[in-house]
Protein backbone atom coordinates (compact mmCIF):
# COMPACT_ATOMS: atom_id res chain seq x y z
CA UNK A 1 0.00 0.00 0.00
CA UNK A 2 1.17 3.53 -0.81
CA UNK A 3 1.34 5.86 2.18
CA UNK A 4 -0.01 9.00 0.54
CA UNK A 5 0.54 11.11 3.66
CA UNK A 6 4.26 10.38 3.44
CA UNK A 7 4.52 10.85 -0.30
CA UNK A 8 6.50 13.90 -1.46
CA UNK A 9 4.12 15.53 -3.96
CA UNK A 10 7.05 17.20 -5.72
CA UNK A 11 7.92 13.74 -7.01
CA UNK A 12 4.65 13.71 -8.95
CA UNK A 13 5.76 16.85 -10.81
CA UNK A 14 8.95 15.06 -11.74
CA UNK A 15 7.00 12.03 -12.93
CA UNK A 16 4.69 14.20 -15.05
CA UNK A 17 7.61 16.01 -16.66
CA UNK A 18 9.44 12.79 -17.52
CA UNK A 19 6.21 11.25 -18.79
CA UNK A 20 5.77 14.19 -21.13
CA UNK A 21 9.39 14.61 -22.20
CA UNK A 22 10.46 10.94 -22.30
CA UNK A 23 13.93 12.25 -21.47
CA UNK A 24 15.79 12.93 -18.24
CA UNK A 25 17.74 15.72 -19.96
CA UNK A 26 14.68 17.62 -21.23
CA UNK A 27 12.69 17.03 -18.04
CA UNK A 28 15.56 18.32 -15.90
CA UNK A 29 15.83 21.45 -18.08
CA UNK A 30 12.12 22.06 -17.76
CA UNK A 31 12.13 21.69 -13.97
CA UNK A 32 15.47 23.50 -13.55
CA UNK A 33 17.01 20.47 -11.85
CA UNK A 34 20.29 18.68 -12.45
CA UNK A 35 20.01 15.34 -14.24
CA UNK A 36 21.29 13.52 -11.17
CA UNK A 37 18.70 15.23 -8.94
CA UNK A 38 15.91 14.28 -11.32
CA UNK A 39 17.09 10.66 -11.57
CA UNK A 40 17.26 10.50 -7.77
CA UNK A 41 13.71 11.87 -7.53
CA UNK A 42 12.46 9.20 -9.93
CA UNK A 43 14.15 6.52 -7.86
CA UNK A 44 12.52 7.88 -4.68
CA UNK A 45 9.10 7.83 -6.33
CA UNK A 46 9.64 4.28 -7.56
CA UNK A 47 10.62 3.18 -4.06
CA UNK A 48 7.66 5.01 -2.52
CA UNK A 49 5.03 3.37 -4.70
CA UNK A 50 6.78 0.05 -5.23
CA UNK A 51 6.38 0.05 -9.00
CA UNK A 52 8.69 0.47 -11.96
CA UNK A 53 7.81 3.60 -13.93
CA UNK A 54 10.16 3.85 -16.91
CA UNK A 55 12.50 1.62 -18.88
CA UNK A 56 15.34 2.83 -21.07
CA UNK A 57 15.10 2.22 -24.83
CA UNK A 58 17.11 3.34 -27.83
CA UNK A 59 14.70 6.26 -28.25
CA UNK A 60 14.73 7.43 -24.63
CA UNK A 61 12.57 6.50 -21.65
CA UNK A 62 9.46 4.41 -22.22
CA UNK A 63 6.70 4.33 -19.58
CA UNK A 64 5.62 1.04 -18.06
CA UNK A 65 1.97 -0.01 -18.16
CA UNK A 66 1.62 1.21 -14.57
CA UNK A 67 3.03 4.64 -15.44
CA UNK A 68 0.69 4.93 -18.43
CA UNK A 69 -2.30 4.04 -16.25
CA UNK A 70 -1.61 6.70 -13.61
CA UNK A 71 -0.34 9.49 -15.86
CA UNK A 72 -3.73 10.81 -17.01
CA UNK A 73 -5.35 11.12 -13.56
CA UNK A 74 -2.15 12.57 -12.05
CA UNK A 75 -1.81 15.19 -14.80
CA UNK A 76 -5.45 16.20 -14.36
CA UNK A 77 -4.89 16.55 -10.61
CA UNK A 78 -1.77 18.68 -11.10
CA UNK A 79 -3.55 20.94 -13.57
CA UNK A 80 -6.43 21.29 -11.14
CA UNK A 81 -4.06 22.46 -8.43
CA UNK A 82 -2.39 24.93 -10.79
CA UNK A 83 -5.80 26.26 -11.80
CA UNK A 84 -6.87 26.67 -8.18
CA UNK A 85 -3.73 28.65 -7.37
CA UNK A 86 -4.06 30.80 -10.49
CA UNK A 87 -7.71 31.65 -9.87
CA UNK A 88 -7.00 32.57 -6.24
CA UNK A 89 -4.09 34.83 -7.09
CA UNK A 90 -4.36 38.47 -8.08
CA UNK A 91 -5.76 38.97 -11.59
CA UNK A 92 -3.38 40.04 -14.33
CA UNK A 93 -3.15 43.83 -14.46
CA UNK A 94 -1.97 44.67 -18.00
CA UNK A 95 -1.67 48.41 -17.35
CA UNK A 96 1.07 47.91 -14.76
CA UNK A 97 2.44 44.46 -15.64
CA UNK A 98 6.12 44.11 -16.49
CA UNK A 99 6.46 40.95 -18.54
CA UNK A 100 7.82 39.58 -21.80
CA UNK A 101 5.65 37.34 -23.95
CA UNK A 102 7.30 35.11 -26.56
CA UNK A 103 5.20 34.38 -29.65
CA UNK A 104 6.00 31.98 -32.49
CA UNK A 105 4.56 33.28 -35.75
CA UNK A 106 5.29 33.49 -39.46
CA UNK A 107 6.09 36.65 -41.38
CA UNK A 108 2.55 36.39 -42.80
CA UNK A 109 0.98 36.53 -39.33
CA UNK A 110 3.27 39.39 -38.35
CA UNK A 111 2.32 41.36 -41.47
CA UNK A 112 -1.46 41.11 -41.10
CA UNK A 113 -1.97 40.94 -37.30
CA UNK A 114 1.05 42.30 -35.46
CA UNK A 115 0.38 46.00 -36.21
CA UNK A 116 -3.09 45.70 -34.64
CA UNK A 117 -1.79 43.67 -31.72
CA UNK A 118 1.05 46.13 -31.11
CA UNK A 119 -1.33 49.09 -30.96
CA UNK A 120 -3.39 47.28 -28.33
CA UNK A 121 -0.24 46.51 -26.38
CA UNK A 122 0.86 50.13 -26.40
CA UNK A 123 -2.52 51.30 -25.14
CA UNK A 124 -3.30 48.58 -22.60
CA UNK A 125 0.03 47.13 -21.46
CA UNK A 126 2.76 49.71 -22.10
CA UNK A 127 5.33 47.89 -19.94
CA UNK A 128 4.81 44.50 -21.59
CA UNK A 129 7.44 43.46 -24.15
CA UNK A 130 7.00 41.12 -27.08
CA UNK A 131 9.48 38.71 -28.67
CA UNK A 132 8.56 37.10 -32.01
CA UNK A 133 10.24 33.87 -33.03
CA UNK A 134 9.72 31.96 -36.30
CA UNK A 135 6.93 29.38 -36.11
CA UNK A 136 8.87 27.31 -38.65
CA UNK A 137 11.66 26.47 -36.20
CA UNK A 138 12.32 22.73 -36.04
CA UNK A 139 11.93 22.50 -32.26
CA UNK A 140 8.64 24.42 -31.89
CA UNK A 141 6.94 21.76 -29.75
CA UNK A 142 9.98 21.43 -27.51
CA UNK A 143 10.15 25.20 -26.99
CA UNK A 144 6.48 25.25 -25.98
CA UNK A 145 7.06 22.31 -23.63
CA UNK A 146 9.97 24.14 -21.99
CA UNK A 147 7.79 27.28 -21.68
CA UNK A 148 10.23 29.24 -23.78
CA UNK A 149 7.37 30.08 -26.15
CA UNK A 150 4.10 31.29 -24.67
CA UNK A 151 1.96 31.05 -27.77
CA UNK A 152 2.32 29.79 -31.33
CA UNK A 153 0.18 30.92 -34.25
CA UNK A 154 -0.14 28.77 -37.36
CA UNK A 155 -1.93 25.83 -38.92
CA UNK A 156 -1.65 22.55 -37.08
CA UNK A 157 -2.79 18.99 -37.53
CA UNK A 158 -2.76 16.43 -34.74
CA UNK A 159 -1.46 17.45 -31.35
CA UNK A 160 -0.75 15.76 -28.01
CA UNK A 161 -3.07 16.08 -25.03
CA UNK A 162 -0.65 18.37 -23.20
CA UNK A 163 -1.17 21.16 -25.76
CA UNK A 164 -4.26 23.27 -26.39
CA UNK A 165 -5.43 25.07 -29.51
CA UNK A 166 -8.23 27.38 -30.57
CA UNK A 167 -9.28 28.52 -34.03
CA UNK A 168 -8.17 32.11 -34.55
CA UNK A 169 -9.35 32.85 -38.09
CA UNK A 170 -10.34 31.16 -41.34
CA UNK A 171 -8.55 31.82 -44.58
CA UNK A 172 -8.52 30.72 -48.19
CA UNK A 173 -5.98 31.14 -50.99
CA UNK A 174 -5.75 33.37 -54.03
CA UNK A 175 -3.22 34.32 -56.67
CA UNK A 176 -1.39 37.64 -56.74
CA UNK A 177 0.14 39.04 -59.90
CA UNK A 178 1.73 42.26 -61.18
CA UNK A 179 -0.83 44.74 -62.50
CA UNK A 180 0.88 44.58 -65.86
CA UNK A 181 0.77 40.76 -66.05
CA UNK A 182 -0.24 39.39 -69.49
CA UNK A 183 -3.34 37.81 -67.90
CA UNK A 184 -4.23 40.80 -65.72
CA UNK A 185 -7.45 41.61 -67.61
CA UNK A 186 -8.99 38.12 -67.55
CA UNK A 187 -9.61 35.15 -65.28
CA UNK A 188 -6.66 32.88 -64.61
CA UNK A 189 -7.01 29.37 -66.04
CA UNK A 190 -5.41 26.09 -65.00
CA UNK A 191 -3.36 26.26 -68.22
CA UNK A 192 -1.95 29.60 -67.05
CA UNK A 193 -0.54 27.86 -63.96
CA UNK A 194 1.54 25.65 -66.22
CA UNK A 195 2.39 28.45 -68.67
CA UNK A 196 3.56 31.22 -66.34
CA UNK A 197 6.11 30.86 -63.53
CA UNK A 198 4.42 29.91 -60.27
CA UNK A 199 5.61 30.71 -56.74
CA UNK A 200 4.47 29.54 -53.32
CA UNK A 201 5.75 29.32 -49.75
CA UNK A 202 6.83 26.20 -47.88
CA UNK A 203 8.59 25.93 -44.54
CA UNK A 204 10.04 22.50 -45.26
CA UNK A 205 9.99 19.54 -47.59
CA UNK A 206 10.54 15.80 -47.36
CA UNK A 207 14.22 16.41 -46.61
CA UNK A 208 13.06 18.21 -43.44
CA UNK A 209 10.78 15.37 -42.40
CA UNK A 210 7.56 16.75 -43.90
CA UNK A 211 4.88 14.22 -44.85
CA UNK A 212 1.74 15.31 -46.68
CA UNK A 213 2.57 18.96 -46.15
CA UNK A 214 3.01 18.62 -42.37
CA UNK A 215 6.03 18.23 -40.11
CA UNK A 216 5.49 16.10 -37.01
CA UNK A 217 7.58 16.49 -33.85
CA UNK A 218 6.91 15.47 -30.26
CA UNK A 219 3.31 14.63 -31.12
CA UNK A 220 2.58 17.98 -32.82
CA UNK A 221 1.86 18.26 -36.54
CA UNK A 222 2.42 21.70 -38.03
CA UNK A 223 1.80 22.69 -41.62
CA UNK A 224 4.90 23.06 -43.75
CA UNK A 225 3.28 23.86 -47.12
CA UNK A 226 1.67 27.29 -46.93
CA UNK A 227 -0.62 26.46 -49.85
CA UNK A 228 -2.92 23.57 -50.75
CA UNK A 229 -0.45 21.47 -52.70
CA UNK A 230 -2.93 18.62 -53.18
CA UNK A 231 -5.56 20.85 -54.79
CA UNK A 232 -2.99 22.42 -57.12
CA UNK A 233 -1.54 19.08 -58.22
CA UNK A 234 -5.01 17.59 -58.75
CA UNK A 235 -6.16 20.51 -60.90
CA UNK A 236 -3.09 20.30 -63.11
CA UNK A 237 -3.20 16.52 -63.35
CA UNK A 238 -6.87 16.54 -64.38
CA UNK A 239 -5.98 18.93 -67.20
CA UNK A 240 -3.04 16.79 -68.26
CA UNK A 241 -0.58 19.52 -67.38
CA UNK A 242 2.77 19.19 -65.61
CA UNK A 243 3.12 20.20 -61.98
CA UNK A 244 5.90 22.72 -61.53
CA UNK A 245 6.55 25.36 -58.91
CA UNK A 246 9.32 27.45 -60.37
CA UNK A 247 10.01 29.19 -57.05
CA UNK A 248 9.41 27.78 -53.58
CA UNK A 249 10.10 30.39 -50.91
CA UNK A 250 10.58 30.17 -47.13
CA UNK A 251 8.93 33.56 -46.50
CA UNK A 252 5.87 35.40 -47.81
CA UNK A 253 7.24 38.91 -47.69
CA UNK A 254 9.70 38.22 -50.52
CA UNK A 255 6.81 37.70 -52.95
CA UNK A 256 6.03 41.32 -53.99
CA UNK A 257 9.61 41.99 -55.09
CA UNK A 258 9.66 38.67 -56.91
CA UNK A 259 6.51 39.16 -59.01
CA UNK A 260 6.40 42.93 -59.65
CA UNK A 261 7.22 43.82 -63.29
CA UNK A 262 7.15 40.15 -64.31
CA UNK A 263 4.81 37.32 -65.26
CA UNK A 264 5.16 35.17 -62.12
CA UNK A 265 1.97 34.20 -60.30
CA UNK A 266 2.09 33.54 -56.53
CA UNK A 267 -0.28 31.60 -54.26
CA UNK A 268 -0.88 33.41 -50.96
CA UNK A 269 -3.55 33.57 -48.23
CA UNK A 270 -6.29 36.07 -49.07
CA UNK A 271 -5.67 38.37 -46.05
CA UNK A 272 -2.05 38.80 -47.09
CA UNK A 273 -3.04 39.34 -50.73
CA UNK A 274 -5.24 42.25 -49.65
CA UNK A 275 -2.27 43.79 -47.86
CA UNK A 276 -0.02 43.30 -50.89
CA UNK A 277 -2.39 45.10 -53.27
CA UNK A 278 -2.58 48.09 -50.89
CA UNK A 279 1.19 48.44 -50.72
CA UNK A 280 2.43 47.23 -54.12
CA UNK A 281 1.46 47.37 -57.79
CA UNK A 282 -0.24 43.99 -57.59
CA UNK A 283 -3.72 42.59 -58.08
CA UNK A 284 -5.67 39.60 -56.80
CA UNK A 285 -6.82 36.81 -59.09
CA UNK A 286 -9.01 33.90 -58.00
CA UNK A 287 -7.60 30.40 -58.26
CA UNK A 288 -9.01 28.34 -61.15
CA UNK A 289 -9.68 25.35 -58.88
CA UNK A 290 -11.54 24.87 -55.57
CA UNK A 291 -9.63 25.20 -52.30
CA UNK A 292 -11.27 24.53 -48.95
CA UNK A 293 -10.79 27.27 -46.34
CA UNK A 294 -8.38 26.38 -43.55
CA UNK A 295 -8.16 27.41 -39.94
CA UNK A 296 -5.31 29.36 -38.45
CA UNK A 297 -4.99 28.47 -34.77
CA UNK A 298 -3.32 29.66 -31.61
CA UNK A 299 -1.46 26.99 -29.68
CA UNK A 300 -0.28 26.92 -26.07
CA UNK A 301 0.63 24.50 -23.32
CA UNK A 302 -2.25 23.14 -21.27
CA UNK A 303 -0.61 24.20 -18.03
CA UNK A 304 -1.31 27.81 -19.05
CA UNK A 305 -5.04 27.27 -19.57
CA UNK A 306 -6.10 29.25 -16.52
CA UNK A 307 -3.14 31.56 -16.14
CA UNK A 308 -4.64 35.09 -16.10
CA UNK A 309 -1.80 36.60 -18.15
CA UNK A 310 -2.07 33.92 -20.81
CA UNK A 311 -5.85 34.25 -20.97
CA UNK A 312 -5.40 38.00 -21.54
CA UNK A 313 -2.73 37.37 -24.17
CA UNK A 314 -4.95 35.02 -26.17
CA UNK A 315 -7.85 37.47 -26.03
CA UNK A 316 -5.66 40.22 -27.52
CA UNK A 317 -4.92 38.14 -30.61
CA UNK A 318 -8.61 37.50 -31.21
CA UNK A 319 -9.26 41.23 -30.95
CA UNK A 320 -6.41 41.88 -33.39
CA UNK A 321 -8.20 39.64 -35.91
CA UNK A 322 -11.38 41.68 -35.51
CA UNK A 323 -9.47 44.91 -36.04
CA UNK A 324 -7.80 43.49 -39.15
CA UNK A 325 -11.19 42.60 -40.62
CA UNK A 326 -12.58 46.04 -39.90
CA UNK A 327 -9.59 47.68 -41.56
CA UNK A 328 -9.73 45.49 -44.68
Amino acid sequence: MISFDRLDLNLLRVFDAVMEERSVVRASQRLHLSQSALSHALARLRDSIGEELFVRTGKGLAPTDYATAISGPLRAALQGMRGALASASSPFQPASARRTFVIAASDYVCAILLPHFQRQLRQRAPLVDLVIKPSTRANLAEQIDLRRIDLAIGMFGGMPERLRSQALMEQDEVLVAWRGHPAAQRDITVKDLATYPLAAVSAGGEEDGAVGGFIRERGLSRQSDMYDRGALELALAQSGLPVRLQTLLPHFLAIPALIEHGDTLAIVPRPLAKLFVRTHALLIKELPYPVAPRQMEILWHGENDLDPAHCWLRAQWFEAVQQMRQAA
